[in-house]
């Protein structure tokens, strides 16, 4: 499903006025400060919950509000068994956050729902950004986070057993920063914690499979010399040769010293590697750059295999990539029906992102003061 209809209440700078978009590209321009982020901002909070450029709601509020709301109208996309009305809307999805009183509401085609969750498995966002490079020369948990968008769209169990898995991990947490240790105590949190390791990551490594080979036929259709001795592991967060309860077990006196838990499902990672080393001691900036377009591509592979449309929110991408890399994840998102947003300061060249004269259906929209006006 695509989102096609999208209005705002106090977010940012942006107008209340409704604006249509097209399911397929959506070309936004304007100056520095206009709003165009903030349009792929509001966005984001339909399909995550959140923003992707600050940690704290408050901070996209109106100047002077207490409260945002950002509403969404999706057409059917390839669902034939759900009927668009007169609008082409099939769904119609709702965050509201009041930051006075911290409080979320949240509703899809009318009615109240509790978790995120029900809102994001509707509308499947993928942001490639400027931090978006960090999925390579940063941590772990980077790594982790990029894994998890696609296991959480692809396994509906997921998310569950992950939320189950961090309220287990607390209390074994805390259990183990008690002065005196509970060890009949700490074997109950173990076997729990265990059971749900152990279902997390099956669901990891089940959409870690689909990734790869995704990727690997990716690269062969881009010239790319690189990837010749490119290796993608998925690591589960401990020695997959032991068993965890076994590993928890002997490292029993480490994890006190530590006062929390130091092997399970929150140390996955996908492990990147050239030649045997870690891939951002070795790649350039412009290689892992490219590296990490391919994954993102390859991501949206995996979810169009299962009949679901990803939106894709380009944000500056004119500073990150030169214009071969550009007409490239442009071409590749074309080709798996994706929606696509894309922003730039400069007037849009649409003959530079489809160099061949295949450009699909797409709006273009000038940005200023908050104020979208379609060209």
């Amino acid at each position: 499903m695509a989102l096609v209809k999208l209005q705002t209440q106090h977010f940012r700078n942006l107008s209340p006025t409704p604006v249509s978009f097209s399911p397929s590209f959506n070309l936004l321009y304007g100056e520095n400060g206009s709003g165009k982020t903030s349009v792929l901002e509001a966005i984001g909070y339909l399909g995550l919950g959140r923003s992707f450029r600050v940690s704290r709601h408050q901070a996209v509020v109106s100047h002077g509000e207490q409260q945002f709301t950002v509403f969404g109208g999706l057409d059917r996309g390839l669902d034939a068994s759900t009927e668009p009305d007169a609008a082409g809307v099939a769904h119609r999805l709702g965050i509201a956050r009041d930051v006075s009183q911290k409080e979320t509401t949240l509703r899809v085609d009318g009615e109240g729902v509790r978790s995120l969750s029900s809102l994001a498995m509707h509308l499947p966002v993928s942001v490639i950004d400027p931090g978006v490079f960090d999925i390579v020369a940063g941590g772990p948990g980077k790594r982790r986070q990029f894994l998890d968008w696609a296991v959480f769209h692809v396994e509906p169990s997921f998310a569950s057993a992950w939320q189950q898995c961090q309220r287990v991990t607390s209390q074994r947490n805390q259990t183990l920063r008690n002065g005196r240790l509970d060890e009949a105590l700490l074997r109950v949190w173990d076997s729990q914690y265990v059971a749900l390791s152990d279902r997390i990551s099956a669901a990891r490594k089940t959409t870690f499979d689909r990734f790869k080979a995704a990727f690997q036929t990716l690269v062969q259709e881009v010239d790319v010399g690189w990837t010749q001795g490119l290796k993608l592991e998925f690591y589960p967060g401990w020695d997959s040769s032991q068993s965890l309860l076994d590993i928890l077990a002997s490292h029993r006196e480490q994890e006190r010293r530590m006062g929390h838990t130091l092997y399970g499902p929150n140390r996955a990672d996908i492990r990147l590697k050239f030649q045997g080393r870690p891939v951002a001691e070795t790649f350039s900036r412009g290689q892992q750059k490219t590296l990490v377009i391919l994954m993102k591509i390859a991501q949206g592979m995996v979810l169009s295999e299962l009949g679901k449309q990803v939106t894709f929110l380009l944000d500056d991408i004119n500073a990150e990539l030169d214009v071969g890399h550009r007409a490239m994840l442009a071409r590749k998102l074309q080709a798996l029906r994706c929606q696509v947003f894309i922003t730039s300061i400069e007037h849009p060249l649409p003959d530079a992102l489809w160099p061949d004269n295949q450009a699909p259906e797409y709006r273009m929209f000038h940005v200023e003061h908050g104020k979208l006006t379609e060209e």
